[in-house]
């Protein structure tokens, strides 16, 4: 994909009713294929209702989603094609598995898609080995895994489509650490092998430091900032303003900032952290 283009793009819930609410007003953004974006924004601020816009899920009140340059909607009728392209993992996915088996459930995208057979066969298997599954668990009801399990099945389902943009809905919602940690490596290992434009949406300030490269900031229906990380972190004082958490190795940064401290505004790991202090202790600061 070489880009990905929202032109005016507005959104209105209940438009006509007592309760007609504006979720997206106005967005105009581009973001350039093979990008790893965090999208952060407090509860209300329209991030999911903007992420299910760019596969079709939600036809847009005004303003148009281009890729590579074609309207989405141009042809309503092939907007499953927009879907096969354009892969959508919602939050607690694994509510949406249905099948006998897994296998059958990983493939259900991708035999829609066409394919059969071999081809078939070679999708869900890459797919089940993307998220770090063992092959045997293809024969298993859905129902007998853990939560766990249940979720990177349902991820290795959008996954097995081969979508040119991966988009994920707080895919950790729920899971504790280590399975936190897991289904995110294998989801920047993903975009890494494949070239994917991911777009992970979170309320985890620290997994998107970690992850992303980039960074889509919303705010009542609106983008109060995109850019990359040092460049959105550096106003962590505005991202507090307006709730969210701001990662606590930042949060530390700008207390030692405010004790006279000479450091870097835009620190977002602890990582960084260390290598600023010791640079300057090694100046004799």
């Amino acid at each position: 994909m070489e880009k990905l283009v929202l032109e005016n793009l507005s959104y209105v819930y209940g438009a006509g009713t007592p309760f007609e609410k504006k979720a997206i007003d106005d967005l105009n953004l581009e973001i350039e294929g093979g990008q790893f974006i965090g999208v952060i924004g407090h509860t209300g601020s329209g991030k999911s209702t903007l992420v299910q816009h760019l596969n079709g899920l939600l036809k847009p009140t005004s303003g148009r989603i281009l890729i590579d340059g074609k309207d989405i909607w141009a042809e309503p009728k092939k907007i499953k094609e927009i879907r096969h392209r354009v892969g959508l993992v919602f939050q607690y996915p694994e509510y949406q598995l249905f099948e006998e088996t897994v296998y059958k459930d990983i493939g259900f995208g991708p035999t829609n898609m066409g394919l059969s057979g071999a081809e078939l066969e070679h999708a869900v298997l890459d797919a089940v080995n993307f998220v770090g599954l063992d092959e045997e668990i293809l024969t298993k009801s859905p129902f007998e895994l853990s939560g766990g399990q249940k979720r990177r099945v349902a991820i290795a389902g959008v996954i097995a489509m081969q979508p040119e943009v991966l988009i994920l809905d707080e895919p950790t919602a729920g899971l504790d650490p280590v399975g936190r940690d897991e289904i995110l490596t294998h989801i920047r290992d993903y975009h890494r092998e494949t070239g994917a434009t991911v777009l992970l949406v979170s309320h985890s300030m620290e997994d998107i430091a970690r992850y992303a490269s980039r960074v889509l900031v919303m705010n009542h229906a609106r983008i109060e900032c995109y850019g990359t990380m040092p460049e959105v972190f550096a106003h962590a004082e505005r991202l507090e303003e307006i709730g969210l958490s701001i990662p606590q190795i930042t949060q530390v940064v700008l207390k030692l900032r405010e004790r006279g401290f000479d450091l870097p505004k835009d620190i977002y790991t602890v990582e960084q952290a260390v290598a600023e202090i010791l640079k300057r202790k090694g100046k004799g600061a």
